[in-house]
Formats: structure tokens, C-alpha cells, sequence
């Protein structure tokens, strides 16, 4: 029987469980459409299960939160000293294979051990893992226990769920330091099972912001949208001198002053402006204290950078001390500490190993979180090097970070290193992985120079022009990608798409065969994703370019999984209609034909003809494209713009692109209007792509 469940457990406190369940519920997306997350027993049904609130909001579940647990530790104590244990599990058994019926694989989550009392002398995690015949994932931390221990606690905890008729699916040991994953390695090639080894990252241990307004109630003074995610490394109290003081700052210091030091405040924001001194992560004023007014106009006028800050109404001491034991807490909003357990997970895992194991049913189903995980999947199978010349744009940089943490892509920046450097750790991001190019000093540019002028003599361009044009951000990350320095680039959150264009058609040019640049847009509707070309480039093509950019589509579409079958849009089906508009499409369709004997193409077809079985069985019921179109191409600019457009806002579809094709190598372009998600897709998708042309 093909495995539909998982059961993870571990036995104490900040184990990293939610680690473990977000890594495996990303490898479950990839290839299932409906995942459930269930926790058989929770702490509080009075407290909202912070694990179930962040699974479900991550991987928008079509669940409630009430399907996704059983009992609470009160409800399972009080049963079981009543003697209901058979009650507790019979009723576990229906709310979960409830689940199982109704979703294509449940991912089950523990209780820790530590949380039941001793009136439970079983381990009630394994009892419940058996009668829902689910294989069982145990979590082992390291950090409190030597190689050796942790070596004979694995076999224990092997032994014991075989003993018990339970299927031990992997033992996961988290918090692993460097020392103790090289004995770990050694001892673990005797075993028979899989192991995996979860090394330590200190980052992902550190509070974050959001983590003290929750534990110690604070209230937000002044914190910017992004700031919530910042993590907290040291904490210091500002009792001494400004001058003295400033000698002790260091690196995301959380600083806790009292609103009336407004010496020491304007200290740290000059500090936080200054390349010579370290970049705090937040201000907090015990005592519920406010700033003077004047402060607060002079803070508030500060057009740049800016410390967060919050107030509690505890004393200095009292809130150094709440702060200490404040815990770090995985959060949906904490974008980069996801990126760094996802990269840290994926790079520790036998992915492939662990979907083999899973053996699921696959289904045509994609969804967009799918295709997204696609996306990355296939990207970091074959890392690519991304130029992006925007350094300046503060989305890029978000973007890179995400990229560079989910193992996505290498990143090269184009830019000034000491300027890009304080503007990152400014904004608290980690780009130390990424290479900096400046473009106007490097060695590089003599040669980029003379290749552009020989490529472009012949069109009249000189020698002072082509320098000229080398200076140009566009215009070396494109020569870099032509000479091999990168694989790709991708370009215009802060310039015109012809910016981003031009240099390519000048520089890199188009794939033999190919006499256009096109673009698809990757339509991720709610089960399924559609390929739309050309919604963005040409603008009225004829029928030979009309059957090339069909081409180029389809081709597209078969390098990120999407089987291409293709449908020529006109405003009639078949013979029905005629016209200089429908029979350019019948006439690039013929050409399609002739050149690709391997691909489906129906045309000319309407869209509802082509999208829709019931109506595809009147107008075409012999087609094999009608009704299961996967490629629509557009027959002019206009009306594939204004579709495409319609659908993402009436159905609530996602658009990824433009996406272009038809170039030697690749180069994207983005909106002047790109969100930080647009530009992680771009980048990933702009991968995939240098890895085909290999």
C-alpha cells in the first residue's frame, strides 16, 4: 500500500519539530495537490497552536484550523485516567482518516514527551502513529548531548518503534555542531536506516522582533514593515556615556535606553548612518516612556534608514531580563529565516531518496505554490550564476537574499561593494554569498569594450560609443552573460523593458532558427498552469513570426514540466470563419505543422473551444488539443495583453513573467512595479533556462 501519511515527533522542548514539518511539507507540495496538516494532541485548545497556525498559512491549506487537531493535553490526561485510552484513539483514528480520505497525504505532528505527566505511561506518540499505519519521522536534538549518546538514542528509539509495528520512515538530528557531525558521519555508515544530520545555525536560534512584542506585550513605536523579521543577537543596556557607550555596540544589539537619553538615541542613529560602527537590530524604552517631541520631529524627518523601536512598561532590569528568556519562534512574516532553514534543509536531505520512499499517486494537478516549488526544486538541481545590475532597488535585494538562502542561484551584483555592503546590512540582510562587479572600475570592461565594438562596427558603432555603452549597467550585465562571466541576467525594476532588450538583441542575440524575441506568461490558476505567448513583446506578428513564438511557447512550456499542447486563439473555430485576422492564424498553425511534426497544435481555435471539454466535443470533437490546451497563443498584442490581464484579476490567477524567449542565452525583464516574489520567480525561472541552454 502506497504511503498517505507521515507521523513526526520528538521528545523535548525546541527540538525543532516545525523545522522538520515545514522542510517535509515543501518536498509534499512539489508533487501533491492537497496536503493536510494534522496534530493529534495540542497544548491548549485555548491557545491557538502556533505550529497548525504557521503550516497553514505557509502553504495556504484548504482546511479549517479546528480539522487540523484532535485533543488537548487536559482532554488526553482526564481520558486516560478514566481509563478511555481505546475512546481517545478510536476518536484520533476518525478525525484522521477523515483527512486521509478527503486529501492526497496527511502530515501528522507530535506531541512532545516533555509536555505529558507521568500519568501517561506510554509513549502515546508511537501508540497513535501505529493505528494510523502512519511510518514514523523522530527528531533527536544534539545540542545538550554527546556523539556517543546520540548515536545510542537512535538505536533505542529504532528498536523501540520496530518493536512496536511501527514503520521507522528517518531519524532527524537537529542542532548538530561541527564537531559532532564529523563522529556522527563515521558512526551512522553502520546503520541500515536513513539518517539525517541537521547542523547547527545560530541565526535560526536567535528572537526575532516580533518574538518580543509577543512575549513581552511591547508596543510598536516606531517599526517599519520589514523590520518585524530582524533578529536580536545581544542584548545591552545604555547606562554609560554616549562616548563610552558607542565603544560597546555590536552587531544587531537590541539596546534598551530610557526615552529621555536623547543623547544616546540620536547616538545610534548617527551609528546606524555611519559606515564605522555596527547596525543595531532595535531601540526598546522601558517605563512606557515617550520621546521628546523634538527628538521625535528630527526622527521622523530622517528620509533614510531609520532604528526600530518599541516601549514596555517594565523597569530596565525587569525588561533585560524578559528579553533573555524570550524564545525564537518560526513565523510565517520571518521570509529570511524561512529561506535559511528551506536552504539548510534541502542541502542536509536526499530529496529525491525521500519522495521515492513517499511513493505518492501523482495527478496533473499544479497549483501555484507548486509550480513555485518547481521553480526552485529545478533551479537548485543545477545552480546557475544571475547577474542583477538593479543593486540599488531594495526588492532586488530582498529577492537576492531569499535566492541565495533557498539555494536557488549564485547572485553577482553589479555595483559599488563598499555602498551595496552598508546598504544591505542596513536593511539587515546577509548578501556576504553574493559576488559584487562594479562596472566602472572593473579589468572587465577594455574587453567588453572591444567585443562590443566588433560585434556592432558593422552597424557603424565606435569605439568611444561602445565604452560608452559599457558603462551602462544593462549593457555590461549583458556582455558578462555573452563572455560567460554569468548565466543569466534579469533586469527593469528600474528600467524601461527596452533598456533590458536592447542590449540582448545587440549583444547576445537570438537562438538560430529564431528571428524574434518573444514572451510567455506562466498562468497559475487554482489546479492548473497555462502558458500565454506573446502578452507582452510583438505586437502584431505575421504568420511566420506567429508560428515561432508558438514554437518558442511550446518549448517553454516542456522545460518547466507543462506537456505542450498548443492552441492558436482566433475569433472562430475551424473553417468556420475567414478574414485577414483568422486566416493568419490557419496559416501559422500550417506552419507549426510543417516544422514541428512533434508537437499538437489546433488552430485557428477560440479560447473557450480550447480551455473548455464540453464545448470543444461541438466545435472540434475530433482535436487532440481542443478542451486540454496547455500553450495559447495570442494573435496580436492587444488581445493577448488585455487576456491575460482579465484573467489574472477575475480569477484571481498569478502571473509569472513576462518570461522571454528566443535568445541565445537567457535575460528577463521585470515591471517597474515587481513585488519581492516576482523577482525570487524571475531569477529561478531565468536558471532553469541557462541550464537548458547547456
Amino acid at each position: 500500500m502506497k504511503i498517505k501519511s507521515l507521523y513526526i515527533s520528538a521528545q523535548e522542548k525546541n527540538a525543532g519539530t516545525l523545522f522538520v514539518s515545514m522542510g517535509m511539507m515543501e518536498i509534499l507540495k512539489r508533487k501533491l495537490h492537497r496536503v493536510a496538516f494534522f496534530r493529534p494532541i495540542i497544548f491548549d485548545k485555548n491557545i491557538r497552536n502556533g505550529d497548525i497556525d504557521f503550516i497553514l498559512q505557509r502553504y495556504n491549506l484548504d482546511m479549517n484550523y479546528e480539522e487540523c487537531y484532535g485533543f488537548d493535553i487536559k482532554e488526553v490526561e482526564e481520558m486516560i485516567s478514566k481509563k478511555e485510552d481505546n475512546s481517545l484513539i478510536t476518536q484520533l483514528i476518525d478525525k484522521f482518516k477523515k483527512l486521509e480520505r478527503e486529501y492526497d497525504f496527511v502530515l501528522c505532528e507530535g506531541i512532545r514527551r516533555s509536555f505529558l505527566t507521568s500519568t501517561i505511561s506510554y509513549d502515546l506518540n508511537v501508540k497513535i502513529a501505529q493505528n494510523f499505519a502512519a511510518p514514523t519521522i523522530n527528531i533527536i536534538k544534539a545540542d545538550d548531548a554527546t556523539a556517543k549518546e546520540i548515536y545510542e538514542n537512535m538505536l533505542i528509539e529504532n528498536e523501540y518503534l520496530t518493536s512496536e509495528g511501527c514503520t521507522h520512515f528517518a531519524t532527524f538530528v537537529n542542532r548538530v555542531d561541527d564537531e559532532k557531525h564529523k563522529q556522527l558521519q563515521k558512526m551512522f555508515e553502520k546503520v541500515s536506516y536513513t539518517v539525517y544530520l541537521l547542523k547547527e545555525v545560530q541565526e535560526l536560534n536567535l528572537p526575532t522582533i516580533d518574538d518580543v512584542i509577543e512575549s513581552l506585550g511591547a508596543k510598536e513605536v516606531m517599526l517599519g514593515a520589514y523590520d518585524h523579521a530582524r533578529v536580536i543577537k545581544n542584548v545591552k543596556v545604555a547606562a554609560l556615556t554616549l562616548d563610552n557607550f558607542l565603544e560597546h555596540i555590536e552587531e544587531e544589539d537590541l539596546i534598551i535606553v530610557p526615552a529621555d537619553r536623547s543623547d544616546i538615541i540620536l547616538g545610534l542613529f548617527g551609528a546606524l548612518h555611519s559606515s564605522s560602527y555596527p547596525n543595531i537590530s532595535a531601540i526598546i524604552f522601558p517605563f512606557s516612556m515617550k520621546l521628546n517631541k523634538n527628538i521625535q520631529k528630527l526622527i521622523a524627518g530622517l528620509n533614510s534608514f531609520k532604528v526600530p523601536i518599541l516601549s514596555v512598561d517594565t523597569d530596565t532590569f525587569e525588561t533585560a531580563t524578559n528579553i533573555m528568556n524570550v524564545h525564537s519562534k518560526l513565523r510565517v512574516n520571518a521570509q529570511r529565516k524561512i529561506a535559511l532553514a528551506l536552504g539548510l534543509f534541502n542541502s542536509s536531505v536526499n530529496i529525491q531518496s525521500i519522495e521515492e520512499k513517499i511513493a505518492t499517486t501523482y495527478n496533473d494537478i499544479m497549483t501555484p505554490q507548486m509550480f513555485e516549488y518547481k521553480l526552485f526544486f529545478m533551479a537548485s538541481q543545477n545552480k546557475k550564476r544571475i547577474v542583477l545590475p538593479e543593486s540599488s532597488d531594495e526588492r532586488i535585494l530582498r529577492a537576492a537574499e531569499i535566492i541565495l538562502r533557498r539555494d536557488v542561484a549564485d547572485i553577482i551584483f553589479i555595483g559599488d561593494e563598499k555602498e551595496l555592503k552598508e546598504r544591505y546590512m542596513r536593511l539587515g540582510l546577509d548578501l556576504s554569498a553574493a559576488q559584487i562587479v562594479n562596472h566602472l572600475t572593473s579589468p572587465l570592461i577594455q574587453k567588453f569594450t572591444e567585443t562590443f565594438y566588433e560585434l556592432r562596427k558593422h552597424k557603424g558603432l565606435t569605439k568611444d560609443a561602445a565604452k560608452d555603452a559599457m558603462l551602462h549597467v544593462n549593457y555590461f550585465a549583458t556582455m558578462m552573460v555573452y563572455l560567460d562571466y554569468a548565466d543569466g541576467m534579469v533586469s527593469g525594476a528600474n528600467h524601461a523593458t527596452a533598456d533590458t532588450i536592447r542590449p540582448a538583441l545587440q549583444i547576445i542575440k537570438t537562438k538560430p532558427g529564431f528571428s524574434v524575441v518573444s514572451s510567455v506568461f506562466f498562468m497559475c490558476l487554482k489546479t492548473k498552469v497555462l502558458v500565454y505567448g506573446d502578452c507582452a513583446l510583438n505586437q502584431d506578428p505575421d504568420a511566420p513570426t506567429l508560428a515561432e513564438i508558438a514554437i518558442a511557447s511550446a518549448q517553454s512550456a516542456k522545460m518547466f514540466g507543462i506537456e505542450p499542447k498548443i492552441a492558436m486563439l482566433s475569433y472562430s473555430t475551424g473553417e468556420s470563419g475567414h478574414g485577414f485576422d483568422v486566416d493568419k492564424v490557419r496559416e501559422a498553425t500550417k506552419i507549426v505543422q510543417q516544422k514541428r511534426l512533434d508537437l499538437l497544435v489546433e488552430g485557428p481555435i477560440q479560447y473557450d473551444a480550447a480551455i473548455d471539454k464540453s464545448v470543444a466535443k461541438i466545435k472540434l470533437p475530433h482535436s487532440k488539443v481542443a478542451g486540454e490546451a496547455t500553450v495559447f497563443i495570442f494573435p496580436d498584442l492587444n488581445t493577448g495583453n488585455n487576456t491575460y490581464k482579465a484573467v489574472q484579476r477575475s480569477s484571481g490567477a498569478i502571473a509569472i513573467g513576462p518570461v522571454l524567449q528566443g535568445l541565445k542565452k537567457p535575460v528577463n525583464d521585470l515591471s517597474r512595479g515587481c513585488f519581492v516574489e516576482d523577482i525570487v520567480n524571475t531569477v529561478a525561472i531565468t536558471a532553469i533556462q541557462a541550464g537548458e541552454n547547456e
